[in-house]
């Protein structure tokens, strides 16, 4: 592949020897001893043993059916209603199931999904520039630094090409070349255009789409919708997951709702960091309580850190805004050559006295490397004290997005028909006309690349537990590519999900579960005892401060650099924080009626102990690989250094008990369709 002429020549593994040489420690060395419980290892058995290229299709045909008449009989939970969520509890309405779709907003349509804005990949290859199924697939585990489990990523690329075609009969309005045929552009991370988009509204306009195939079931009657619900407990009897416990927000009721299957399409956790785009109500409660019931977590320490977004203005803040990677297809990012050059207007610096450091320093991609790369240097340059905006904290984070050349060769009617509502947004926000002064951005936590555990089917290690979209963690590795997520969500929604549903629910019918159940009353009474406590704690402390307060422990310590010392400093603050949490924690209002400062204690509470797991699972990969540096672990010219002897695995944990540590049980990732290389885009 014309990539591969860009891979540095190293060697696949890294000896002892070498490792230390870099920074490293011997290989035996283990960061995170008595941290954590060694598990079994884990294995998905459902991905068939046969070329990558007929795994999909295989395992389609060797899933079970269901008759239409059994499928009537057959009732389905899903949770979240973005595109992992909208897209399957349409699919699964059409197909006949009986569904319940559950969201926390007060209408399916403000799913974040709807916050996207660049674009959606496939691999139809309209620009003729060498695009296919492999090398999307390719693109994909490369990005993601050899950390995705190849099966996955390859079935993401083929199903791909069908998304476009769904959308598109849906009304989708994707951009168009002037003869009518979609248009595309190109990304981070990649060589070729394969970018679908609807100027920067896709993930808005997708939503529709997806949201509208939802309507015309509910209308239906296969799927009922239950919005200002919050999923608050998961419900399993007998090892297999049967429903879950709801909260009202309006009323503060608490339902039990029950079923054959449970699906979680509940997003990321992201605002574990307190700051990041997510939108304020992303939490991490559905998939972590499911992780409390069995559902293991796996490589939760892998977060996406997006070089694009508006930078910190102050302290004042509770959320950043992203603007969309496609705008590295244009702006070019630059900082000043010298310090003193920082606090002045940049149309005022001459060319010469500019550092367009993406470009001198990755000649082959420029200012396209994947987001991990473009957020490191973009770090790198401001720790170097060439960082430009205001100052914040005595520190200047920003860098220019500059679009200037882009006007001069496409006019500026040409940038308004491509990014028209971005070059908006930001100006709101800022006061800037980017039109006139170069943006600023700076990394931000965006996507998050872990999640709970699934196989090949999405199912989790619950049975009866299926897991799609951002909730999980099967297709990009240690470093997502831009427009893959809403490829994901939409993949795992319309054309997964419902073929591999199918095998487990061809068991049914299964046996009815009644409210007065055992397992349900459980269920039901460790919600009400937990939001009793909150509310009957008392003390002077806000939630929104200990959720600040983590959220820059998280960024300090487990953000885009990562140490042994910092990491376990992270966890014992933490750990003091959860405890003063607990006993000091301040919630206002009562259990029976709408109340944001109780939905934010639990949100919160669930915080902590994923904190705590992240760090450990970042101090167990001694390895810098994707957005996830470790200082100990860097080649001589500070680029980021995997250690494939000791990780090339996926890092699956299982919650242990309250006042146990947590048992990793790895799954090994293995190769057989590309051969993993140290990744340069130089």
């Amino acid at each position: 592949m014309s990539h591969d002429s860009h891979d540095m020549d190293m060697p696949d593994t890294v000896t002892s020897t070498e490792a230390s040489a870099s920074g490293s420690l011997d290989g035996d060395y283990d960061d995170a001893a008595g941290y954590y419980t060694p598990g079994a290892p884990l294995f998905d058995t459902k991905a068939p043993d046969v070329p990558i290229a007929e795994r999909w299709q295989t395992r389609k045909f060797e899933a079970r059916l269901v008759n239409p008449a059994n499928r009537r009989k057959l009732s389905i939970i899903i949770v979240g209603t973005g595109l992992a969520g909208a897209s399957a509890a349409a699919t699964l309405g059409e197909a006949g199931y009986r569904v319940k779709s559950f969201c926390y907003q007060d209408s399916p349509r403000r799913a974040h999904s709807i916050a996207a804005q660049g674009g959606i990949n496939a691999a139809k290859n309209y620009k003729e520039d060498g695009d296919s199924v492999h090398r999307l697939f390719y693109d994909t585990v490369k990005g993601g630094d050899y950390r995705s489990r190849e099966s996955n990523v390859y079935r993401l690329a083929e199903v791909s090409t069908n998304i476009i075609d769904q959308c598109v009969a849906q009304g989708v309005p994707f951009a168009r070349e002037y003869g009518g045929l979609l248009d595309n552009r190109s990304f981070g991370g990649v060589q070729v255009s394969r970018t679908f988009y609807a100027r920067g509204q896709t993930g808005q306009q997708l939503l529709i789409g997806a949201y509208q195939a939802l309507e015309r079931q509910v209308a239906a009657g296969t799927v009922e919708t239950f919005t200002r619900h919050e999923m608050l407990e998961l419900i399993t009897v007998d090892g297999k997951a049967r429903g879950i416990v709801a909260r009202d927000m309006v009323t503060g009721a608490i339902e039990t709702h029950l079923a054959d299957v449970v699906v979680l399409a509940s997003g990321g956790y992201g605002n574990v960091f307190y700051l990041s785009t997510n939108a304020m109500g992303c939490n991490v409660t559905a998939a972590w309580r499911a992780h409390r019931k069995g559902a293991f977590m796996a490589n939760p320490c892998y977060t996406q850190i997006h070089p694009t977004c508006i930078p910190v203005s102050g302290s004042h803040q509770s959320k950043l805004t992203l603007m969309s990677e496609s705008l590295r297809n244009d702006g070019r990012i630059w900082v000043p050559k010298n310090q003193a050059d920082c606090d002045k207007d940049p149309r005022e610096i001459p060319e010469e006295d500019r550092d367009y450091y993406l470009e001198r320093i990755y000649p082959s991609f420029g200012n396209l490397v994947p987001r991990d790369i473009a957020s490191r240097a973009a770090k790198n340059v401001c720790d170097e004290g060439r960082g430009v905006g205001p100052e914040v904290d005595g520190v200047r984070r920003g860098v220019y997005l500059d679009f200037s050349a882009a006007i001069e060769r496409l006019g500026k009617k040409g940038i308004t028909e491509k990014y028209d509502n971005l070059f908006d947004m930001y100006e709101r926000i800022t006061g800037e006309n980017p039109f006139e002064v170069p943006m600023r951005i700076y990394p931000a936590v965006h996507y998050v690349m872990g999640g709970l555990w699934v196989d090949y089917d999405l199912q989790s290690t619950i049975p009866g537990l299926f897991v799609t979209g951002e909730a999980n963690f099967s297709d990009h590795g240690a470093n997502r590519l831009g427009a893959s997520a809403l490829m994901q969500g939409l993949a795992d929604g319309y054309f997964v999900l419902p073929h591999t549903i199918r095998d487990y629910l061809a068991d049914g019918p299964f046996e009815e579960i009644t409210e007065d159940h055992p397992a349900v009353v459980e269920a039901r009474e460790s919600v009400k005892s937990r939001i009793d406590h909150f509310l009957s704690v008392n003390g002077t402390r806000s939630v929104d401060s200990y959720h600040r307060e983590l959220g820059n422990i998280m960024w300090e310590y487990c953000g885009m650099e990562r140490t042994e010392t910092g990491l376990k400093k992270a966890i014992d603050l933490i750990r003091s924080l959860k405890d003063d949490f607990y006993r000091n924690v301040k919630v206002l209002g009562s259990a029976e009626t709408l109340n944001q400062s109780l939905e934010k204690a639990g949100r919160v509470a669930d915080f902590f102990e994923l904190g705590e797991l992240m760090c450990i699972d970042a101090l167990n990969r001694r390895e810098s690989c994707g957005g996830h540096f470790r200082g100990e672990s860097q080649t001589e010219d500070g680029e980021a250094l995997r250690h494939d002897d000791e990780y090339a695995y996926v890092a699956a944990w299982e919650w242990a008990g309250e006042d146990s540590i947590p048992v990793l049980h790895k799954e090994d990732l293995v190769y057989t369709a590309i051969e993993m290389k140290q990744r340069s885009y130089k």
